[in-house]
């Protein structure tokens, strides 16, 4: 087991809405949430839209559905960024009074040209602290006109460290990182003071989220520790690569996990799928929440990156397909049957259909598909289909099967399979010599499920007239 914390566990998922929620930052979100419930905690949602210009309200509607649809609901949040800026101000404010901060009058091309001659020199390229105050240090004159940015008095000396919950001690040198600007020339605060403010006063004791956020957490603790707060633990987590090994794009199916939805996987199949996406649980890879929360712990994350692949996730959502109760599957599949254009009602055992389909089934849309056969308009099959199955010995085994269907008293799936069997054994012909002429009289297709139960589903009335119209 892991050592947490001295403190109640507090976790956090922090998206920036500047578009969907994508599978990396749904990954975040569960791992996240995960924690939080198997050690009894909080987890918290927070909106980082302090980018006015990428920030919108679309996007963040789509952040909160994609994580109603995962289930995976905050205990508290959300909370938006652009509602706390009179709080970040005042924590600036109070830094610049005990010098923890301090005002830069540098311009972006000033600074651009630090870099510059520290490049030239072979050195790291950086802010070169002119206007940093330091004892004995006399500061420029304030220039007229330039309303200066705040930065942070980042420590010059010695290492940050922290144990990475995920890829073990992690240090980095404080001369590696210059003063960071913490508020911009019109006041507004910067991404990582924001974040390290909140997590402060959100008591956040537990940050699990992708590793391209490395670099910014010797800068997040340094600013933690100026204000005397608790240090959170860090993991930080790799990314999720395609199946060719490259940085997952759209065109990998990187997109929306609403959009998952709109292609039939369901919830609990993509939390299963997303959650063994770097974390491990022995072998196994089919699991429910409630196994997923019990058994989650960081130290059973993943060093290395983490493969997407199409058809596991297929895999894993059939299986849950199969476990779902079929009413249940029902109530799923219908709202897609009637967007096929079909009528869910023209069958009277909806659930009895999905029970057919369902093993050969991978998605809700697959099996919307194919209950079109029994929800849909019939399409009697076109010419050259009956001119390659339906010949004069064909015809001669439908009519003798409407003869005898007609009088059969149970309309039922295994008196159908042994009148046909009964049929078949009269004539001396195989299976295929029949049942692929009943599929193209009755359904107009040359492949379906198992020719009885699709009689049996079809209703007696169907099949007769069909057949009727077909000899």
């Amino acid at each position: 087991m892991t050592d947490v914390s001295t403190r109640p566990v507090r976790t956090r998922f922090a998206p920036s809405p500047t578009g969907y929620l994508h599978l990396g930052g749904a990954r975040t979100a569960l791992f996240s949430w995960a924690f939080a419930r198997h050690f009894g905690g909080t987890f918290i949602l927070r909106i980082e839209d302090t980018d006015l210009e990428r920030s919108t309200p679309q996007a963040v509607q789509a952040i909160l559905d994609g994580m109603k649809w995962l289930d995976l609901q905050p205990d508290e949040g959300p909370f938006y960024q652009m509602q706390r800026m009179d709080r970040y101000r005042a924590v600036i404010a109070d830094m610049l009074a005990q010098g923890t901060a301090y005002y830069c009058y540098s311009t972006p091309a000033e600074v651009e040209a630090m870099r510059e001659r520290a490049r030239a020199i072979g050195a790291k390229p950086r802010y070169d602290g002119t206007w940093r105050p330091e004892p004995g240090k006399t500061l420029p004159p304030v220039p007229q006109g330039i309303k200066p940015v705040v930065r942070f008095r980042s420590p010059l000396e010695g290492a940050t460290a922290w144990n990475d919950l995920v890829k073990g001690p992690i240090s980095i040198d404080n001369a590696e990182l210059d003063d960071l600007i913490i508020a911009r020339p019109d006041g507004t605060p910067t991404y990582n003071f924001c974040v390290v403010v909140d997590d402060w006063d959100m008591g956040i004791t537990h940050v699990i989220r992708g590793d391209d956020h490395v670099n910014n957490t010797p800068r997040q603790i340094n600013i933690l520790r100026a204000l005397g707060a608790e240090i959170p633990h860090y993991g930080h987590v790799p990314m999720i690569l395609g199946p060719d090994g490259e940085k997952l794009s759209k065109r990998h199916g990187a997109v929306s996990v609403m959009e998952y939805d709109r292609l039939g996987y369901l919830p609990q199949a993509m939390m299963n799928y997303l959650a063994r996406l770097g974390w491990s649980h022995g072998n196994d890879e089919l699991f429910t929440r409630e196994e997923f929360i019990k058994w989650f712990d960081p130290a059973h994350l993943s060093r290395s990156a983490a493969q997407w692949d199409p058809k596991k996730l297929n895999w894993v959502n059939a299986h849950w397909l199969r476990e779902l109760a079929l009413d249940d599957l029902a109530a799923r599949v219908t709202p897609r049957i009637r967007e096929r254009g079909g009528d869910p009602s023209a069958t009277t055992d909806l659930p009895a259909v999905l029970a057919l389909l369902r093993d050969r089934s991978e998605t809700l849309e697959d099996l919307a598909e194919g209950a079109m056969l029994f929800c849909g308009a019939y399409v009697p099959a076109d010419d050259a289909l009956r001119t390659e199955v339906l010949d004069t010995d064909a015809l001669a085994l439908l009519r003798e099967f409407h003869t005898q269907a007609s009088a059969l008293q149970d309309w039922s799936e295994a008196s159908l399979d042994a009148l046909i069997k009964s049929i078949l054994k009269d004539r001396g012909v195989k299976m295929p010599k029949l049942a692929i002429p009943l599929r193209v009289a009755v359904t107009g297709r040359k492949h379906t499920p198992s020719i009885g139960a699709v009689l049996n589903l079809l209703g007696r009335t169907t099949v007769l007239e069909r057949l009727g119209s077909t000899i």
